[in-house]
């Protein structure tokens, strides 16, 4: 009983006429259509593959069913691209020598092992799949061009003369100066004295109302010990904190310095 086998229609038009049925003389190459399922780098890129593939143990690879199946796809090459095929053939010829020598019986001394004919082939293998590790992790991190670009972002002129903010680092890096200075001065006789920050909050703006602006060291006196200088930077800090006084600098790691509020110098 033989079925018949419905010709598929063509549903496409040549110069507006419908096309229903492929022409006689029609010439398809042989070529024309190729299909490649894997690709390798060479010849021990493709023994890697084979042992994986057929999840052999790569320290006792069985020699007569990987050379078979190698021999297979040398062939295959060798109709496609002969100069593609040639580096393959070299190590074709390296694993008959080793199916051939493991055949042979291996005279051996009592006691003693002889030398593995697969060994060599074995250690560039494992070379060769450790390199091949090393440059996947390589090509998964981020590469310009690939993963991101580079950016460039212009700065107006006007933004590049904008004042930096005085931050809480700059004035623990001034106090630990003025620490330093006082250590250095500092006297051992032992006295009692009852200090107020109000007075030196008091003390501070009658210096400051001459106007202008005035170094953040010169606001205090080193040579009247560490007590005193507790007290007035303390002052400063409340003075800061009622918008009393105003603390500035011109730039980043520039002297500080501090004048009257508006409210105040008016």
């Amino acid at each position: 009983m033989q079925l018949a086998v419905p010709t598929p229609a063509l549903n496409a038009k040549v110069r507006g006429h419908p096309f229903t049925e492929l022409p006689h003389d029609l010439y398809i190459p042989p070529d024309a259509l190729e299909v490649f399922f894997e690709t390798f780098e060479g010849p021990l890129d493709l023994l890697l593959y084979l042992i994986r593939k057929a999840n052999l143990d790569i320290l006792d690879i069985p020699m007569a069913r990987l050379t078979e199946q190698y021999m297979e796809y040398v062939e295959v090459m060798r109709t496609k691209n002969l100069e593609l095929a040639a580096e393959y053939l070299v190590m074709a010829a390296m694993l008959m020598e080793i199916k051939s020598r493991m055949l042979l019986p291996r005279p051996t001394m009592p006691g003693e092992e002889g030398e593995d004919p697969r060994a060599e082939l074995v250690r560039r293998l494992l070379e060769y799949e450790k390199m091949k590790l090393a440059g996947q992790r390589l090509d998964a991190l981020p590469q310009l061009g690939r993963d991101f670009f580079p950016v460039e972002v212009w700065i107006e002129q006007a933004l590049a003369q904008r004042l930096p903010q005085v931050k809480v680092a700059d004035l623990e890096e001034a106090w630990r100066a003025l620490l330093v200075r006082a250590k250095m001065t500092q006297h051992h006789r032992v006295t009692r004295e009852e200090l107020s920050v109000r007075e030196h909050m008091s003390l501070i703006l009658r210096r400051l109302r001459s106007g202008g602006f005035a170094e953040f060291g010169e606001l205090f006196d080193p040579g009247r010990g560490a007590p005193v200088l507790v007290v007035n930077f303390l002052a400063v800090l409340e003075l800061v904190r009622e918008s009393l006084i105003e603390v500035t600098q011109s730039e980043s790691f520039a002297p500080i310095y501090v004048k009257l509020a508006h409210a105040q110098s008016e």
